[in-house]
């Protein structure tokens, strides 16, 4: 039995909802008091035949619902809703500055840079972002219907913009690779969907107010408990991919190393893209191995998987890898250890399935990626600077970055090489001329309030002063 409140955790942190539809509504509150209470109707304060983020919740389901709701609320949204200076101030410094104010330290510069991100996600009036997941187009227009006439109600809040993602053919994302096997099993949590053989991540590395992954550490809630307990923090992302460019550069690598591009594109990934890891598989895509053994293994010997094939020199999957950048699992690496740093990863394509035939099509398409963990610096902006951007991830890298997701190209400061170790050999393989695969196109910082947080801020009562906080923000936004 789970001794966390499932029902007052947002869905999203704990388990994946597989479903696939996603349209993220960006929205900006207009009257705050009338903003509070669709907050409140959305948690049951009031006509509970609304949609409803309780069905959403991380509480195990007889029925799956037909859509499931969850709520983020910006720095400069809290704000906008009334929340006290005491309040504001005891959220983290990363949180309240912003993504558009912390975009270089990820690696969002260039044509990732915050100049050109739609909008309005390099704005302070994005306050709002709603997620919501559907099983089918009916159920998704039904509840988003329903979902326009409560906000726009007394003009509590406003529609900045709207993003759409759907699934594709085979659950792949548009570089071709099957996705979605790597996400980590939270103490006391559901079940995760796809077997885990690494230990389970301590509650508090999601969730605020718990035991954190670091012994007599936990982090500190934003107060009052009522507003910050049970919650965690998300980084929302739009990421347009390139896939001409990625395919060109499968190609090119294939005719300059000898190398098979399928083997190219395994080598880059960490895993062949039918998922299949080169852990498991360095040679093959083996289909023999089962979806739900995809994600059993490791890279070194660990208590969790003692008889793991020892990979510490990368001849298996390169340590600069994309998969094995992003979660390291049992290695040695900068931040005291792959496991230190786990985030969960929800989020669905956009744009149609590229056409090989037709490369130049003009249409942007990209994944809207959500990027959960208790930490913001510790765990997203610390993927993304340290083990994705910064050659000093591990011994032997040198000045390299993450092959898929890295800050590559013209936007990059050296050249950009990927290293491929090759067993008996003195040097690796080296493939130059990388280009930036994948660049941002908006991005956003939210705190996920528990069902009770969003209860308390529903409760707030009407001031009859205005946030000085509030000002400096929207002073800098203009400036």
């Amino acid at each position: 039995m789970s001794d966390l409140p499932l029902a007052d955790i947002q869905g999203f942190i704990l388990r994946t909802y597989a479903m696939p539809i996603l349209r993220v509504l960006a929205l900006k509150v207009t009257q705050p008091e009338a903003a509070r209470q669709f907050l409140g109707t959305l948690v049951g304060c009031g006509n509970d035949r609304h949609p409803q983020i309780a069905i959403a919740t991380a509480t195990g389901w007889t029925v799956k619902p037909q859509y499931c709701l969850n709520i983020g609320l910006t720095y400069t949204g809290l704000a906008a809703l009334g929340l006290p200076p005491s309040s504001l101030t005891s959220f983290p410094e990363e949180f309240a500055a912003g993504a558009a104010a912390r975009a270089e330290r990820v690696g969002d510069t260039g044509s990732s840079s915050p100049a050109h991100w739609k909008d309005p996600f390099a704005c302070p009036d994005l306050h709002i972002l709603l997620f919501l997941f559907a099983e089918t187009e009916d159920a998704l227009e039904q509840a988003s219907s329903q979902l326009q006439a409560m906000y726009a109600r007394d003009g509590a809040l406003s529609l900045l913009s709207t993003q759409e993602a759907r699934s594709l053919p085979g659950n792949v994302a548009h570089f071709g690779y099957r996705d979605g096997f790597a996400q980590p099993t939270i103490e006391g949590g559901l079940p995760a969907l796809m077997p885990d053989v690494l230990p389970k991540a301590a509650a508090g590395e999601f969730l605020l107010g718990h035991p954190s992954q670091y012994k007599d550490f936990n982090y500190p809630v934003p107060v009052p408990e009522a507003l910050g307990r049970n919650g965690s923090f998300l980084a929302f992302r739009i990421l347009a991919q390139d896939c001409h460019g990625f395919e060109q550069f499968l190609t090119e690598a294939e005719h300059r190393t000898g190398l098979d591009r399928e083997l190219v594109a395994a080598k880059l990934c960490g895993r062949w893209r039918n998922g299949t890891p080169l852990s498991l598989s360095p040679d093959s895509q083996d289909e023999l191995i089962p979806l739900e053994k995809r994600n059993s293994f490791d890279y070194v010997p660990s208590d969790s998987v003692p008889d793991a094939f020892d990979d510490s020199r990368g001849y298996r999957c390169p340590l600069g890898s994309h998969i094995r950048r992003m979660n390291p699992r049992s290695s040695i690496v900068a931040g005291n250890g792959g496991l230190k740093h786990r985030i969960t990863r929800r989020g669905l394509p956009y744009g149609p399935p590229y056409d090989p035939a037709n490369p130049g099509d003009g249409i942007e398409r990209g994944l809207l990626g959500l990027f959960i963990g208790v930490s913001l610096k510790d765990q997203f902006e610390f993927l993304m600077s340290t083990w994705a951007n910064d050659g000093n991830f591990a011994p032997g890298l040198h000045d390299t970055r993450d092959p898929i997701i890295g800050n590559n190209g013209s936007d990059a400061s050296s050249d950009s090489t990927f290293l491929i170790p090759i067993e008996g050999q003195k040097l690796p393989i080296e493939l130059i001329g990388l280009s930036r695969f994948v660049a941002c196109r908006g991005a956003a910082y939210c705190f996920l309030p528990a069902v009770a947080a969003i209860r308390y801020i529903s409760a707030l009562p009407t001031v009859s002063f205005k946030s000085d906080i509030l000002d400096n923000i929207s002073r800098q936004g203009s400036a």
